[in-house]
């Protein structure tokens, strides 16, 4: 029986997202994709005419969901208070939870940062990681708050990451409280 159009794409996309974090973008052929599959590269050119149109459609439900963190968020920083994080530690916990829903596509790309160049994705990360160090440390803080932002986000995406998606999962909490502990810190620092 012939597979569905949407099934093809979506086994489509999940081999070459396994390959991608595996063997790395550029080392991943469109053929190996389709081998893979049991397909010819005729109908996986049919779902997606380049190796980029196929990572392009990987890397879209991360940029919706950074879109929607976004707009949750809005752009203004929050002050953190004496007796409190306030929303840092959601907006944190909503970072975490991005980070670890697509791990196997951060895998993929970080390992391979000429894959975000690829697809014209690096100006959008480094916004991103701009406008939530914003949100985290303030626009008008010193360094110390800046590093303590800097700080939480990257071990945040560094655990999602570098641990499996079941071990971050079971520290959420704890990889919480560091990077807040780090931000914190950052942030009651005289520059």
């Amino acid at each position: 029986m012939p597979r569905a159009q949407s099934d093809t794409k979506a086994e489509i996309q999940a081999v070459a997202l396994d390959l991608f974090a595996r063997k790395g973008f550029e080392r991943t052929s469109l053929r190996e994709i389709a081998e893979r599959l049991g397909i010819t590269k005729a109908a996986l050119y049919y779902h997606f005419p380049s190796k980029n149109d196929l990572l392009k459609s990987l890397v879209e439900p991360l940029v919706q969901d950074m879109g929607d963190l976004f707009a949750t968020y809005g752009d203004e920083p929050e002050e953190i208070p004496e007796g409190g994080p306030g929303r840092a530690r959601e907006l944190l916990g909503d970072y975490f939870d991005i980070c670890v829903r697509h791990r196997t596509l951060l895998v993929a790309v970080l390992d391979d940062v000429g894959s975000l160049a690829a697809v014209g994705l690096i100006d959008a990360v480094v916004a991103w990681r701009r406008r939530l160090d914003r949100l985290l440390a303030g626009p008008d803080r010193g360094v110390p708050a800046r590093m303590g932002a800097v700080i939480a986000l990257g071990g945040i995406q560094d655990v999602s990451v570098r641990l499996s998606a079941e071990e971050a999962l079971a520290h959420r909490e704890h990889a919480l409280d560091s990077a807040l502990a780090a931000l914190v810190c950052g942030i009651s620092q005289k520059d």
